[in-house]
């Protein structure tokens, strides 16, 4: 509690925070010290009491039947002294003023007339002290508080003052041993309610009936405290909500110190979570409550899902539509497919605890293919209008930020209740040392709880899922009018020596996302979002050889260029050689070939691409070149490709046959 506290109050330095809690030690103390005392008055009334009565016995009947106090009224004296005591170091009259005005507790609440028992009676006779605290080291202060307090209470009731006693020292003023505050009860609750049953107790009260402190401990709680921390935790988190962008604003790097967190979380995040964890360390501190303050939780929780959601449809959300990424991610075979893939199974998972294989390179190249082909076949040939993708590369920040914020609350949060769920699984011995720390929590509050945490970590998965779609979807964007709008059918000149302009526009748009993806997320996050990139690039270029119209020598020249600086910055991204985009320019520089050397260049060097991307090849040079014969020649050509290949694949499967054998 100590350290959450230190998180979101900076200018607190530890030494006094350290000092905070060591005076609050110190009420405990003097309230035990009070409690002794209290059960030795008690005692040495009974004493006195069983001489009186002995007294009163032998007394002769013709005279004036005399009246004795009982013990009752000693313990409840006893109680209102304890009622003043917490009145102030509660602070109750500013707790009432700063929580809701319906929750206001007078003394009359608690079913007595307090100022009764110090009102003067007639014929008024010196009254001496029920018990005194001179060997106390709190004597002083505290005589000075007691006074303070019967002169109140006596002018509430409207009776005379005290006597000469009972004055202030001017200037003077009651000294406490703590600052009086709400936070107090934390510390007193369990030790305060045992001497509550204690009284109880010796008052032979049953289950049914209350001892006046008990009720008023009661209604403080219920109708003052709860509503005040309730307050103060809605003012907290608020002041961090309820801004205009709270998905930009970042905790400070001392406080990602204190986390131990490497990349920049949410400050509404840290403060939920210092929330989240401020109300367990209540119901824990106050155990007869546990279910309040757990409500508290889940609302809480709640709540600031629902501003996530709304704030994450504020970036994924254009015109009451989603972008292309967010409805990718939100599609249910879609997201299947994506997390079960290797990649994403390898960002969960760290790399010495993976399973080994022996072709591992090929089974993620598979993985990125099988990726390729389902976001190509979903997306078809359109184009991507600009409003169906995310231009601003700080909304793409926001939501790293918001993905790394809310796997950090969610990881939290798992971890405080599986704290309470576990508490549920103790033997009877253990119970008996955590009795009222470990309170029982109903199966219902521990599924609403397993719920939030499950859905923050949902949304965080879901946030991810968008980045790494949204890079592909841009990709997209760029290369689909690339290819259909394009012109490559150019002569050699100066044009065709430069990179064509939207390549350049997908350059710069990677760039910057990199920059700030690498300084928001993780970094084997980080590649998740980048590796296989170039496995798409490849497939968009290679797919969209079908749309050009057509091309020329300087054309092809062109699109390697175009595919070596593509390849250049994404080996600048992922430190690796890219070697899927050398496939895609190996491609372009098969069209340097007649449609019949194609064919021959097949039988020689094998099958590498897919029988239909061979037929894009053929058919563009067929459109390209001159004097390549009519339609019916083609058709010749596009058959003869497919008895090479079936050739070519019959052969790879004896040889495959022929090493199974020998083997």
């Amino acid at each position: 509690m100590f350290q959450t506290s230190l998180l979101h109050a900076n200018s607190l330095m530890p030494l006094n925070i350290l000092l905070l809690e060591a005076q609050v030690r110190l009420l405990l103390e003097l309230l035990e010290l009070l409690f002794d005392k209290f059960n030795a008055v008690a005692s040495a009334h009974s004493i006195v009491l069983g001489y009186l009565q002995d007294s009163v016995g032998t007394q002769p009947t013709q005279q004036e039947e005399i009246k004795l106090y009982d013990m009752a009224d000693v313990w409840v004296k006893i109680q209102d002294v304890l009622q003043m005591l917490l009145t102030e170091y509660l602070d109750m009259k500013n707790t009432r003023t700063a929580s809701e005005p319906s929750a206001q507790l007078s003394y009359a609440s608690t079913g007595r007339e307090f100022a009764a028992f110090f009102a003067k009676k007639k014929p008024q006779r010196p009254k001496n002290s029920l018990f005194k605290f001179e060997s106390s080291s709190h004597a002083i202060s505290m005589s000075a508080y007691l006074r303070e307090q019967r002169r109140e209470l006596y002018s509430r009731s409207g009776e005379l003052q005290g006597g000469p006693d009972d004055n202030l020292i001017e200037g003077g003023g009651t000294k406490f041993v703590c600052k009086p505050g709400a936070r107090n009860i934390t510390v007193i609750f369990h030790p305060l309610l045992r001497f509550i049953q204690e009284i109880e107790h010796a008052l032979g009260l049953g289950p049914a009936k209350q001892c006046p402190l008990r009720e008023f401990l009661t209604i403080y709680i219920k109708n003052i405290f709860l509503n005040q921390v309730l307050t103060e935790i809605n003012k907290e988190i608020e002041g961090v909500t309820k801004t205009s962008d709270p998905l930009k604003i970042l905790a400070n790097a001392d406080t990602m110190k204190v986390l131990g967190v490497q990349r920049p979380l949410l400050q509404s995040t840290i403060i939920v979570e210092k929330t989240v964890q401020d109300l367990m360390n209540l119901m824990h501190d106050l155990s007869a409550y546990s279910d309040q303050f757990l409500n508290m939780v889940c609302v809480k929780l709640q709540e600031y899902k629902d501003t996530c959601s709304t704030a994450y449809r504020g970036i994924v959300q254009s015109e009451e539509k989603l972008v292309i990424s967010a409805s990718w991610a939100k599609d249910d075979d879609i997201s299947r497919l994506l997390k079960s893939l290797p990649n994403w199974t390898n960002m969960a998972q760290p790399k010495q605890l993976r399973p080994k294989r022996e072709e591992e390179e090929d089974f993620i190249r598979a993985a990125f293919g099988k990726e390729s082909e389902v976001l190509i076949g979903n997306l078809g040939d359109k184009l991507i209008p600009p409003q169906d993708i995310l231009r601003d590369v700080s909304d793409l920040k926001a939501l790293a930020n918001m993905h790394e914020s809310l796997e950090w609350l969610a990881g939290r949060t798992k971890s405080a209740f599986s704290s309470l769920s576990a508490s549920q699984m103790l033997s009877p011995a253990q119970e008996s040392h955590v009795n009222m720390d470990l309170p029982p929590v109903s199966e219902q509050i521990m599924q609403t709880l397993s719920e939030l945490a499950k859905s923050f970590q949902d949304m965080a998965d879901r946030c991810l899922l968008v980045l790494h779609l949204e890079v592909r979807v841009h990709c997209f964007h760029y290369l689909i009018p690339l290819a259909k709008e394009g012109n490559y059918a150019i002569v050699a000149n100066v044009e065709s020596m430069d990179y064509d302009p939207l390549v350049v526009k997908l350059n710069k748009d990677i760039s910057a996302m990199e920059e700030a993806m690498s300084a928001s997320l993780q970094q084997h996050k980080f590649q998740y979002i980048f590796e296989g990139l170039g496995h798409l690039i490849s497939c968009i270029l290679i797919n969209g050889a079908q749309y050009f119209r057509r091309i020329s020598e300087s054309g092809i020249k062109k699109m390697c260029r175009n595919i070596f600086v593509l390849q250049q910055n994404l080996t600048n991204i992922t430190m690796s050689r890219e070697a899927d985009l050398d496939f895609a320019r190996q491609y372009y520089e098969m069209l340097y070939n007649t449609a019949d050397e194609l064919l021959n260049l097949v039988v020689d060097q094998g099958v590498k691409y897919t029988e239909l991307e061979y037929i894009h090849a053929l058919t563009l040079l067929h459109r390209s070149q001159t004097g390549v014969g009519d339609q019916t020649t083609q058709n010749t050509r596009l058959q003869r490709l497919k008895e090479i290949i079936c050739e070519q694949a019959a052969i790879k499967q004896a040889t495959k046959d022929k090493k199974i054998t020998t083997v």
